[in-house]
């Protein structure tokens, strides 16, 4: 019964949403290959990750660098390759930037990683130098899905990363790794004495939470909060509120079931467990995720706007102190990889897909 109400409330709420009128003016900029992450440099220029291993820095009117030089090599396969990209909160003063993407270990074992290093820009193009690796996943292991390797800083200048499960289902409620695990660092890698493990040492040490499947959003609100979205299995979608050393569930609970159609508990079954503030039924495969705190559209402010890649949309959340709510979906037609907020309160966001467009969305006259 609980996820039959769930069924009915968020399929009503999607007929309703589909039947506003958007409220964007979309103006294509450019198109890439499987472009992933992006992210706005001090000058209004963007940072564009591909998948297959490209870095570009992007004009906002689309003009395109060549691929900045020095990125790391990236072992590209299903859902693996180059992801996130983020500025250290200092960059203005020292031009630090964060990649994270998946590697090669011996065997046929591969896992993600986040390398920081210092972005140049010459007139001969820009290069990435310095580099060096501040997190594994560990362990690594068989299989290319479920990296997550989200990135984000909070307001203290602490590192969060997202860490999937690696579909191995297990590791997500171990202790021995950090699969399945939000995890936070110093900027440099190190790891923060105030975690809630550290006593206890080596990668467990720099576990935040735990009981994660595939999480590919990470945000900041505006009360230093940190929210997280995931992909359930079966649908069963998260947004979670994160939580200092809780657990979430996975793969104990969940609001989905197993692809075989083998039932998972919800989490009302196990009280122990951190509930989702919000669970999709039926999936809306969240991606991207920004907190808005832009001007240009007025009633997003002090919202989260995610993008969909089955629901190939953009999922307007509002979030207070007691939880979130989805309160509007807005169809794009096409699978939403990222979603950023430029610098003059403009929503920028990335389509999936080789030939995804880089879309600049303002208000419209609706």
């Amino acid at each position: 019964m609980h996820r039959l109400i769930n069924l009915i409330v968020l399929l009503c709420l999607a007929v309703t949403s589909a039947a506003e009128d958007s409220p964007f003016e979309i103006t294509e900029v450019a198109t890439f290959n499987e472009p992933w992450a992006m992210t706005f440099l001090p000058d209004g220029d963007m940072l564009i990750t591909e998948k297959r291993g490209r870095l570009y820095v992007v004009t906002p009117d689309g003009g395109k660098s060549r691929p900045v030089e020095d990125i790391p090599n990236v072992d590209y396969r299903g859902q693996g390759g180059l992801g996130d990209v983020i500025l250290h909160p200092d960059y203005a003063n020292n031009g630090i930037i964060y990649l994270s993407y998946a590697e090669s270990g011996i065997g046929n074992v591969r896992g993600a990683a986040v390398i920081r290093g210092r972005l140049e820009t010459r007139k001969s193009g820009s290069f990435f130098k310095d580099g060096k690796v501040i997190w594994r996943q560990n362990p690594k292991v068989t299989d290319d899905g479920h990296y997550g390797h989200r990135m984000a800083f909070d307001n203290d200048g602490y590192l969060f990363i997202s860490s999937g499960d690696r579909q191995k289902f297990v590791p997500a409620q171990q202790m021995n790794g950090n699969l399945g695990k939000i995890v936070r660092l110093h900027e440099d890698g190190s790891i923060p004495e105030d975690n809630p493990f550290f006593s206890e040492g080596d990668v467990t040490a720099e576990i935040w939470s735990l009981g994660h499947r595939n999480p590919l959003g990470l945000v900041i609100d505006d009360q230093g909060r940190l929210w997280n979205h995931e992909m359930g299995p079966l649908h069963g979608d998260e947004m979670n509120l994160i939580i200092k050393g809780a657990n979430y569930g996975y793969p104990i609970v969940s609001e989905g079931d197993h692809y075989s159609g083998e039932e998972i508990p919800d989490h009302d079954t196990r009280p122990e467990f951190e509930a989702p503030k919000i669970a999709w039924i039926p999936t809306v495969a969240p991606s991207g995720v920004i907190f808005y705190t832009g001007e240009m559209f007025h009633g997003f402010k002090g919202d989260i706007l995610i993008g969909g890649l089955a629901s190939r949309a953009i999922i307007h959340v509002a979030i207070n102190d007691e939880g979130a709510k989805e309160v509007a979906r807005y169809d794009m037609g096409n699978r939403i990889r990222e979603v950023e907020q430029g610098p003059e309160g403009a929503i920028w966001v990335l389509e999936d897909k080789d030939g995804g467009r880089l879309l600049k969305l303002t208000p419209s006259d609706n």
